[in-house]
C-alpha cells in the first residue's frame, strides 16, 4: 500500500514539474520570438531612416510642409499633372511617419518594398490614387511580412501574398508604405499588445488612440500618412478615427473585399466584419471608395457584389429627413457626445433638412445579441490564441471572466441579474451558444432584429442617422472594462449598417464640469467605469456618426460630407465674428 502511495505520489511530481518545464519552455520561445519580432522592427525603422535620409541627399530643397498639408484631392492632382513625383510625395510621408511614430508607437513596420514599388508605379498613372502613399492596419495581408494581429503565436509566419484590397490599391497607383499597430487579438478599444506595446492619442498622449485600428488613426491624425486602411467589427474604424479627431467609414458588411484580412476568430458570421478607409477629410474617403470599388477588385473576390462606387447619390444635394438620437437606453453618452450631438442637429435644421427623434428598438436585447454572436464559442478561439505568451494588461479585464468555465459563468449571470441586470446579460453572452440547434435560433434572432429596426425606419421615413459617436479618448486600461459603451457603433456591425464618423467639436470646461454629475442609466461599475474614463478631456476631438441602410454607403458618405461642410462653415463665421469657438 505504501509502494502504491509513493509511486502515485512520485508520479505526480513528474506530471507538475513536466507542466511547469513546459509552460516555462513555451513562455521563454514566446519572450524569443517577441525580441525577434522588435529587432525586425527596429531594422526596419532604422532602413526607412537610412533611405528618407538618402533621398534627402539626392534631392535637396524639398519643403515637407508643402507637401504634407495638401489634401488628398490636390496631392492627386499634382501627381497626376507632375509638379509632385511619386518619389518624392513617399519620402516625405515616410519621414514625417517616422517621426511620428517615435511620439506615438503606431508603426509596427515599414514596408520599404514601397521604395520598389515606384519602379513600376508609372504603368498605374492613371489610377485614381496614382502616386499616393498609403497606411494598412497590421492585420492586412502584404506578401512576405506578418499579420499577427497582436498575438504571439502569428509571429514569423509571412505571407504569400497580398491581401485583396492591398493589390487593388497597387493597381490604382497607390503604394502602401507601413503597417499600423493594433490591440492584441484586435477585439478590444485600446491599442497595445506584447509585441509592439501602446500607441497613445495624439492630442494627449495619456490618453489611448482607440481601437483595434488604433495605430491607423494615429498616424492620420498626426500627419504621418494621408489615407489608411482598416478593419471594423465593433467600432474598430469609428472609435479609434473619433478618439483621434479624424474621419473614419464602415462600409455595408462584404462591400469591399475581406480576402486577406487576418482574425483571431475566424468562422464568426455573426457579426460581420467590414474593411474601410480612414482619412482626414470626408472627400479622402470618399476617393478611397471609388478607387477600391472596381472591376479589378470584384474579379479578385467574386464574393463581393460588383457594385462601382454611385458618384450620382454621393453627390446629390436634396433635403434630407435625418433620425437622430442623443443617447441610447442603454449606456449614457458623455455630456461631450450629447452636446456634439445637439450642435450638429441644430446646424443640419439651419440647412434645410428635417431632423425626427428616432429611438433604438430593445438596445439591450440588441447588444446581447451581438455579443453572443461574436462570441458563440464562449470566446475559445480568441483565447486559443492567447496561449502562447503574456496577455497585455489593458485585455485582463476582458478576458480573465471569458476563460472561466461556463458553469461558473452561467452561476454568476444568475445571481447578479437582480441587482446588475446589464452586466448579468453581458456575462450570459460570454458562455456561448451552446449547440448548432442554438446557434440557426440565434441568427434567426438577429435576422428579425434586423427587420424590426428597419421596419422602425421606414416608419418614420428615414433617409439616413445621426447619432454620437464613443467619446472623447479613454484613459489607459479601461476599454476592456467597458464593452457596453460599443452599443453607439457595435449596433451597426450587428445590422450591416454603413456608419461613419465626422470629428465636429473638443470637449469643453463646462462638458468636464457636467461629466462630475455623470450617473449613467444603470448606476452600475461600468457606469463609473465610463466617467473614470473619459474624465481629464478637455480640448479632445468629440464626433457624430452618420449611419444609412445596407448599401447605401454613398449616401451615407454624402450625409458625412454635408455635417462636415456645415461645422467647418459655422467654424469661419464665428472666426469671421470674432467669437470664441465651442468646441
Amino acid at each position: 500500500m505504501e509502494s502504491n502511495y509513493t509511486t502515485l505520489l512520485a508520479t505526480t511530481c513528474c506530471a507538475v514539474v513536466s507542466i511547469l518545464l513546459l509552460k516555462w519552455l513555451t513562455s521563454r520561445e514566446a519572450h524569443r520570438k517577441i525580441q525577434r519580432a522588435k529587432l525586425r522592427r527596429v531594422t526596419s525603422l532604422q532602413k526607412a531612416e537610412m533611405t528618407f535620409h538618402q533621398f534627402g541627399e539626392k534631392c535637396p530643397g524639398q519643403e515637407p510642409d508643402a507637401i504634407l498639408s495638401l489634401p488628398l484631392s490636390e496631392l492627386t492632382k499634382k501627381l497626376k499633372e507632375g509638379s509632385l513625383s511619386p518619389d518624392t510625395v513617399l519620402h516625405t510621408y515616410m519621414g514625417k511617419a517616422l517621426e511620428v511614430h517615435r511620439k506615438l508607437n503606431c508603426a509596427t513596420e515599414f514596408l520599404l518594398e514601397s521604395c520598389e514599388q515606384l519602379g513600376a508605379v508609372e504603368t498605374h498613372r492613371e489610377g485614381l490614387l496614382y502616386g499616393v502613399p498609403v497606411s494598412i492596419k497590421e492585420n492586412l495581408d502584404y506578401k512576405g511580412h506578418d499579420s499577427t494581429c497582436g498575438v504571439i503565436c502569428k509571429l514569423e509566419q509571412p505571407v504569400d501574398i497580398d491581401c485583396v484590397v492591398v493589390q487593388v490599391l497597387k493597381r490604382q497607383g497607390a503604394i502602401p508604405f507601413v503597417k499600423t499597430n493594433v490591440p492584441q487579438g484586435l477585439l478590444n478599444y485600446e491599442c497595445s499588445n506584447p509585441i509592439f506595446g501602446q500607441t497613445v492619442n495624439p492630442h494627449n498622449t495619456q490618453k489611448t488612440s482607440g481601437g483595434s485600428s488604433g495605430g491607423e488613426a494615429a498616424l492620420i491624425a498626426e500627419g504621418g500618412s494621408i489615407l489608411g486602411l482598416g478593419t471594423d467589427v465593433g467600432g474598430s474604424i469609428r472609435i479609434p478615427a473619433s478618439f483621434c479627431g479624424i474621419c473614419g467609414f464602415k462600409p455595408t458588411a462584404n462591400r469591399l473585399s475581406m480576402r486577406g484580412s487576418s482574425s483571431c476568430s475566424p468562422g464568426q458570421k455573426t457579426v460581420k466584419a467590414s474593411l474601410g478607409p480612414l482619412a482626414r477629410d470626408v472627400s479622402s474617403l470618399a476617393l478611397c471608395m471609388k478607387a477600391l470599388l472596381c472591376e479589378h477588385m470584384f474579379a479578385l473576390d467574386p464574393s463581393v457584389p460588383p457594385m462601382p462606387f454611385n458618384e450620382q447619390e454621393y453627390l446629390s444635394s436634396g433635403p434630407l429627413r435625418i433620425g437622430y438620437y442623443e443617447t441610447d437606453d442603454y449606456h449614457l453618452a458623455s455630456p461631450s457626445m450629447r452636446r456634439a450631438l445637439r450642435e450638429v442637429k441644430e446646424l443640419l435644421e439651419g440647412a434645410g433638412h428635417t431632423l425626427v427623434p428616432f429611438s433604438v428598438p430593445r438596445i439591450a436585447y440588441a447588444m446581447h445579441l451581438f455579443a453572443t454572436g461574436i462570441l458563440a464559442d464562449g470566446a475559445a478561439t480568441l483565447l486559443s490564441n492567447f496561449k502562447e505568451g503574456p496577455t497585455d494588461p489593458c485585455l485582463k479585464g476582458q478576458t480573465i471572466p471569458y476563460g472561466l468555465p461556463r458553469l461558473i459563468k452561467k452561476v454568476l449571470s444568475f445571481l447578479l441579474r437582480p441587482l446588475y441586470p446589464r452586466i448579468s446579460a453581458s456575462v450570459s453572452a460570454i458562455c456561448g451558444i451552446g449547440s448548432v440547434q442554438n446557434l440557426w435560433r440565434h441568427h434567426t434572432d438577429l435576422e428579425e432584429y434586423f427587420y424590426e429596426f428597419t421596419e422602425e425606419w421606414k416608419k418614420q421615413d428615414l433617409d439616413v442617422l445621426l447619432s454620437p459617436a464613443l467619446g472623447p479618448a479613454y484613459n489607459f486600461r479601461y476599454a476592456g472594462k467597458l464593452t457596453c459603451a460599443l452599443s453607439y457603433t457595435a449596433l451597426y456591425n450587428g445590422l450591416g449598417f454603413p456608419a461613419g464618423v465626422v470629428p465636429v467639436s473638443t470637449v469643453t470646461d463646462a462638458d468636464e464640469e457636467e461629466l462630475k454629475h455623470y450617473k449613467g442609466n444603470y448606476g452600475d461599475i461600468w457606469d463609473k467605469f465610463f466617467k473614470q474614463a473619459v474624465t481629464g478631456a478637455v480640448g479632445l476631438p468629440v464626433a457624430v456618426q452618420c449611419i444609412a441602410l445596407p448599401w447605401r454607403d454613398e449616401l451615407c458618405l454624402r450625409f458625412m460630407k454635408e455635417v462636415e461642410q456645415l461645422v467647418a462653415d459655422h467654424r469661419n463665421e464665428e472666426s469671421h465674428m470674432g467669437m470664441p469657438r465651442n468646441e
